[in-house]
């Protein structure tokens, strides 16, 4: 095939004219097909991110390819401004600003008290329109396309090289599901081809256009009644200069700036100065020192010579000023090449400037802003305003009411920022609609419905494993812009370490723990919460779940884990607290300690729990003893990953809910890096996908699970997997191996409720195992014969003489815990 009769990129394919024309014709039912199946954000994002990867890599592949199709008047550097464009943290910025959230079409509760879900949908089919000689604006309005989901079909001029097309095709190419190629269609032919052109808008939702009136006008003939017409048109921008700025020399070198850069062809660039005054000599005044600031710029650089229209134009424009000079009205200043012209006016009507390093100089009070301006505001972009602190304050808003949708200083007019608005509109809500969904009571705990339809779908994960040292590593090679947020883990299962955030992470990953929250039975309407989470050295918990329930709008005590249980318990009764956050060892503690008290209140109805597990004897317990209705995990996860996973009201023991819509998991053998078979024990490795300036792939976490098969009665499709405790809760002990949790079944089985903690010692040429339990406790008399008969490996590691075991009873505090945390370790090896 040649490049010259395959111009057009049709859904993942080359195609020539004919090819296209017979696709026009069916178009209709191809958007249909393509409609039927979501689009998950996180598909675009991934491909966008791989293409950005790519274009910053001058020896790419893919950026030798695309180099081959730039512009004359382009070079390699424009693809390193779509590499910027389209990285992941510019389009995550993007779409926190402009739709509120990372994954703004997942159908959410924007109240967690109300069973009302909202979501950003497609419009469904986007036509653009794309100008000509504009390289970056067509492909770069097809990903803001795809951000908001649609279907998207782009018309470049048949003077344009065929960029776009082969940039979108890349891009597709980067998207192993073809999901984003099933969404693009490229076509290049020129405005006189109408039928086309009728034919891309007869099924469009929305049709954007940019161009003037005329190319706007053109357009809008062949969008159908009900069509969202998405206009970007030409745009008019002024300077305007209080009177303390005008007799600046560093405000009139950037004003000369903002003149010459990009030769004024942005819409943004200034083609009128205003000065805040009635007095015209000193507009002539200010229009010749204008004019040596303009002759002290470099000139334009070479290959860009006007065309005969622009040069007419030009002239004409200012041969009509000066013959305007002998009325008084006009005073011209210009090169003697014809590089630039300035052009003083006494009249302050808004003229639109010839362009070309050619600018109006006019009065305007203050006073007479707004009167003089809202007759254009349909045209109005940018005001630069330079003046006192006051006067920018003042004149911004008065730039504004009058139809100005931009305010920058002098000399930054074409700067901008990530995710400014454009002509006064978020493009993404442009090519959105915002729907909403009322649910009655069943839905109380489903906290996003598309948990409801279908797991998220990503692409597995590809690298090396990584271990908590390789993680600590990449930490300290985050940026200083990405790590606003530092959270020092409680060194429960190492040393205490630092783990790095950016307060967007942080946020997306407070709202996954709230909407865990919801499903696990919590109800931020009625239920009254103590945080009893650790504060001090171990702080991330209780500001964590401070901000879960601040995104929740629930009602909350935030107490701490304080040593004085009696005036813990005092405060709940006080101030009727019914739900608990904390960790397990606190609670237990506090509940039996004032055992009296809170059972005479009776009000502890939800305990929420997290770092440590309840067994099943101790939920027995604090259903018998206290009254206490839900005992259920408050989340699975990790100061490192934030949360990971969530129990739901159907789940038992440790199963958990992947937060899909954050991690991906793997499951890989104890002794292998390869996946288990479906339902086998083997180690958890958690991918994270929505983290700025860090990534965590294939993270081994130390915890130890399998996948939990089949549906869930909850009706959530998120995967499920259980887990099995940490690695090191196996021990190699008198040439066996021994689990921990194993220990703590047997000990259930036989009544007891109470803590377990397992000694590890050298004793001559034995070791020994002590059972540590707690003397209060009960079912303990037997439990060493119970151990022994229910644990076969233990009882022949015994018998053959290779092991002592031992129960010793102990108080509360004769178990070593974890200093910052106050965690029980669970295994004590002092072997040596």
């Amino acid at each position: 095939m040649t490049e010259t009769n395959h111009q057009h990129y049709w859904q993942g394919a080359f195609v020539d004219d004919d090819e296209a024309a017979r696709r026009l014709a069916g178009l209709p039912a191809a958007v249909e097909a393509a409609l039927a199946a979501p689009l998950d954000i996180e598909t675009v994002l991934a491909a966008c991110d791989r293409l950005a990867t790519a274009l910053r890599d001058p020896a790419h592949p893919v950026t030798a390819r695309l180099a081959a199709h730039l512009p004359d008047d382009e070079d390699a550097s424009l693809l390193t401004e779509l590499a910027a464009f389209l990285s992941r943290p510019e389009l995550t910025r993007k779409l926190r600003r402009e739709l509120g959230g990372a994954t703004p079409e997942r159908l959410g509760r924007p109240d967690a008290k109300e069973t009302v879900y909202e979501a950003w949908a497609p419009v469904g089919m986007v036509a653009h329109i794309a100008p000509g000689n504009a390289a970056t604006v067509a492909p770069l309005s097809i990903v803001e396309g795809l951000l908001a989901g649609n279907i998207n079909l782009l018309k470049t001029s048949s003077a344009d090289t065929l960029l776009a097309q082969h940039l979108l095709a890349e891009l597709a190419a980067f998207d192993p599901t073809g999901a984003v190629a099933e969404r693009v269609v490229v076509l290049r032919f020129p405005s006189s081809r109408q039928e086309w052109l009728r034919l891309m808008c007869a099924p469009a939702d929305a049709v954007a256009v940019w161009g003037g009136e005329a190319a706007v006008e053109g357009v809008a003939a062949h969008v159908p009644p009900g069509c969202r017409l998405v206009e970007w048109g030409h745009r008019i921008s002024f300077a305007y200069l209080a009177s303390d700025a005008w007799h600046d020399g560093a405000t009139l070198r950037a004003l000369a700036a903002d003149v010459c850069l990009r030769e004024q062809q942005a819409c943004s660039s200034p083609q009128v100065v205003y000065l805040d005054t009635e007095d015209v000599d000193e507009v002539f005044a200010f229009a010749e020192r204008l004019a040596g600031a303009l002759a002290a710029v470099p000139p334009a650089p070479r290959g860009q010579e006007l065309g005969p229209a622009e040069e007419a134009e030009i002239t004409t424009t200012e041969l009509f000023a000066r013959l305007e000079e002998h009325l008084g009205l006009t005073r011209v200043h210009a090169a003697p090449d014809g590089s630039w012209r300035v052009m003083a006016d006494t009249r302050p009507a808004l003229t639109a400037s010839p362009l070309h390093r050619s600018i109006w100089v006019k009065p305007l009070p203050r006073k007479h802003l707004i009167a003089t301006l809202r007759p254009m505001r349909r045209y109005l972009q940018t005001a630069g305003i330079a003046g006192s602190r006051a006067d920018v304050a003042e004149l911004a808003r008065t730039v504004l009411a009058a139809g100005v949708t931009r305010v920058t200083p002098v000399g930054d007019m074409l700067g901008s920022y990530p995710g400014e608005p454009h002509d006064g509109v978020y493009a993404l809500q442009r090519y959105s609609r915002r729907v909403a969904v009322r649910a009655d009571e069943r839905f109380a705990t489903t906290a996003c419905l598309d948990d409801l339809i279908r797991p998220v779908d990503v692409p597995p994960p590809a690298g090396p494993l990584l271990d908590k040292a390789a993680v600590q590593e990449r930490n300290r090679e985050v940026g200083r812009a990405d790590a606003e947020l530092y959270f020092r883990s409680g060194g429960s299962t190492g040393s205490p370490a630092l783990s790095l955030f950016t307060y967007d992470d942080y946020d997306t990953q407070m709202h996954a723990a709230a909407r865990g929250l919801l499903a696990a039975g919590y109800d931020p309407a009625r239920d009254r919460t103590a945080n009893l989470f650790y504060c001090g050295d171990m702080y991330g918990g209780f500001i964590s779940f401070f901000s879960i329930l601040e995104r929740l709008g629930g009602v909350q005590l935030p107490m701490t884990a304080g040593p004085d249980h009696r005036a813990t318990a005092e405060t709940l009764i006080a101030h009727e607290a019914d739900t608990l956050f904390g960790m397990p060892s606190y609670l237990w503690q506090l509940l039996h300690d004032q055992a009296n008290l809170l059972r005479s209140y009776g009000g502890i109805r939800k305990i929420f729990y997290g770092g440590e597990h309840f067994t099943a004897e101790q939920r027995r317990v604090l259903a018998e003893t206290f009254s206490i209705e839900t005992v259920r995990s408050i989340t699975y996860g990790s100061t490192d990953l934030g949360p990971l996973g969530y129990q739901c009201v159907e789940s038992e023991g440790s199963v958990h809910h992947l937060h899909a819509d954050l991690h991906t998991l793997e499951i890989v053998g104890v002794d292998a890096d390869h996946p288990v078979p479906p339902g086998e024990t083997g180690r958890l490795v958690f991918t994270t996908r929505t983290r700025r300036g860090q990534k965590l792939d294939r993270y081994v976490i130390g915890d130890l699970g399998r996948a939990v098969p089949g549906p869930c009665p909850c009706g959530s499709r998120a995967p499920r997997f259980e887990l099995l405790g940490r690695t090191g809760d196996v021990m190699r002990v008198a040439t066996y191996f021994l689990n921990y949790r194993r220990f703590v079944t047997l000990a259930e089985e036989t009544g007891y409720s109470g803590e377990l903690q397992l000694l590890l010692s050298a004793d001559g040429p034995r070791e020994r195992l002590t059972v540590r339990v707690e003397h209060t406790g009960t079912g303990i008399d037997h439990l060493r014969d119970a151990l022994l008969a229910g644990y076969p490996e233990l009882r022949t590691a015994a018998d053959e003489r290779l092991l002592d075991v031992a129960v010793e009873a102990v108080d509360s505090a004769g178990f070593a815990r974890t200093p910052t945390t106050g965690k029980l370790r669970t295994v004590v090896d002092a072997r040596g």
